[in-house]
């Protein structure tokens, strides 16, 4: 009977042996290999990054190089004895540890007896602990002072998905190196290369779908790829795989997209039904349909698909999106599909939801900026003026048979038929001549109190002033101290505004030093507060607390 063959995942079979084996990760194996070249060996290293991405892969091939007989540009032969010991789980110089399941301080103190003996054949003694952020704090304080000061022979390798559970009391005695998500087209170029080489047949639709629901994790890809090949054989077809993992049709994004630019409503009845019978999840579909404009933005935006994550086939339907969408119609979009997306994961009937979301994005009508607006007057516009005729000798009548009366013969007005009237600019009646003086006294109490309302201590100013002559749009004002109409001519550029709103015109004001007729006084004082007594002529500041505080003067 024929020996049975002993079946070994992608994940295994096709593990790197060298740094350059490696993929996604340059960054990292880069700087280890010039490390090694120049003998710069740290006595810890802490590995962190997402799952699948080379965390361990690496930290195996660092301790099989330090421990090889004859390495080669800083790369491990994987032919000396202690690269086959290594390769075949015989080395008693390599030592992992899995910190989930070694996590109590018991097996820690185990650790640290065992780091004082040196390595029985190789250079190094290497300990590499997966998934450290599991050990408990207890563990990490016992293990500091051997990490801080370990024996010259011993290496500490830390791998983590988690690196802000680690203490930075462990990170700081360690070199970091942060792993990335490995690219999808790098997933894509890699098992394309494990296909050709084990002679499966597969398309590229398919391998997209495997590299983005990997999710930038290689050995979720490559985990992926046995389960199809177990599906579909040597030949794997991307319905089969779509039918094998449930995943949504691209398809009925395009369909979504395509109904919005032609308006075609019972798409979102359509496809909210195909979502139902496929047994889709609706919250995976909204944030597939975010993607698919994320997609149409980027080719919108940069006139190319270089960014976008798809087949080929798809990327040129991509394409074909340019310039039919505009950027604020897509951000319009964005907007409402995120805040849809939020309020489905709390609906009670998520179809009906669907159903109503859609049917709102297909009829969302185009929007245009003000500037392509003026573009578009300035290019329909011709150079000559247009005009409005009003004809002033039309008679209108209100009668309801001339209102109801159907209108015939009509035809669009043209721009050169069309009169704009000269519109003369308003005029307020303007004051005139000396015999409007007594209307100037008549407003300038209210004046007064307007400005009082805006600057109370101009106000007090202007009370203590005598207008004595109106000429010419200029009003001849008294004042008894210098400084007084200092002030009045600073505030010119508010006397022009404020004068022409009481006034119904801009007036002038000239100043002249004297004194306040009696007459003119009491017109003032005595509108102003009647209760207010006659107070002398060079008591400015008196006559400010009567006008603004309501005093009177007490007579000794």
């Amino acid at each position: 009977m024929a020996e049975q063959i002993k079946y070994i995942v992608t994940a295994r079979k096709w593990r790197p042996q060298t740094f350059a084996d490696v993929v996604g990760q340059e960054h990292i194996t880069t700087t280890i290999k010039n490390a090694i070249l120049s003998n710069r060996i740290a006595h810890a290293y802490l590995f962190a990054g997402p799952r699948g991405v080379g965390k361990t892969t690496t930290a195996r091939i660092l301790a099989k190089v330090l421990n090889c007989v004859s390495p080669i540009n800083g790369e491990p032969c994987n032919e000396c004895d202690m690269c086959k010991s290594f390769a075949n789980s015989q080395s008693l110089d390599i030592i992992e540890i899995d910190g989930a399941s070694n996590r109590r301080i018991e097996e820690i103190r185990t650790l640290r007896e065992s780091v004082k003996y040196a390595p029985t054949k190789g250079n190094y003694k290497v300990y590499i602990i997966d998934e450290v952020h599991m050990l408990t704090t207890e563990s990490f304080n016992a293990l500091l002072k051997t990490l801080e000061e370990p024996p010259e022979h011993t290496v500490f390798i830390f791998a983590t998905t988690d690196v802000h559970k680690v203490p930075l009391t462990i990170i700081s005695r360690c070199q970091r190196f942060d792993f990335r998500r490995i690219e999808m087209s790098v997933i894509k170029k890699l098992l394309k290369e494990i296909a050709d080489a084990e002679k499966i047949k597969i398309d590229d639709m398919a391998l997209t779908l495997i590299a983005k629901k990997a999710d930038g994790a290689l050995r979720d890809a490559q985990s992926l790829f046995d389960q199809v090949i177990s599906f579909s054989g040597m030949d794997v077809d991307s319905t089969d795989l779509s039918r094998m993992f449930n995943l949504i049709d691209e398809e009925i994004y395009f369909n979504i997209s395509d109904a919005i630019l032609n308006k075609n409503f019972a798409a979102a009845f359509d496809v909210s039904q195909k979502i139902y019978e496929n047994g889709w999840n609706y919250v995976d579909f909204m944030a597939g349909l975010i993607e698919h404009f994320r997609n149409i933005i980027t080719v919108v935006i940069r006139k190319n698909c270089d960014l976008i994550e798809e087949a080929e086939v798809y990327k040129n339907k991509y394409l074909e999106y340019t310039g039919k969408f505009s950027e604020g119609d897509l951000l319009r979009i964005f907007a409402f599909l995120n805040k849809v997306q939020w309020e489905l994961k709390s609906s009670s009937n998520q179809k009906l939801k669907i159903e109503i979301s859609l049917s709102h994005l297909i009829g969302l009508e185009k929007s245009s900026t003000i500037t392509e607006l003026i573009s578009n007057i300035d290019k329909s516009e011709p150079d000559t003026k247009t005009k409005i005729v009003f004809d002033s000798s039309a008679k209108y009548s209100s009668s309801p048979k001339q209102i109801n009366s159907p209108i015939s013969n009509v035809r669009p007005v043209l721009k050169e038929e069309v009169i704009v009237p000269e519109i003369k600019e308003f005029v307020v009646p303007t004051l005139n001549s000396n015999t409007d003086f007594n209307d100037i006294i008549s407003k300038w109490n209210n004046f007064i109190e307007q400005v009082r309302s805006e600057k109370l201590f101009f106000a007090s100013v202007l009370l203590n002033s005598n207008p004595v002559e109106f000429n010419n749009h200029q009003l001849h004002l008294e004042v008894e101290h210098p400084e007084d109409g200092d002030i009045i001519n600073d505030n010119k550029a508010y006397l022009d505004k404020k004068t022409k709103e009481v006034f119904g015109q801009k007036i002038e004001m000239k100043i002249s030093k004297g004194k306040k007729s009696s007459a003119t006084k009491k017109s003032t004082t005595v509108n102003s507060n009647n209760n207010s007594s006659t107070l002398t002529e060079d008591d400015a500041i008196a006559n400010a607390i009567i006008s603004e505080l309501g005093g009177r003067e007490i007579k000794r």
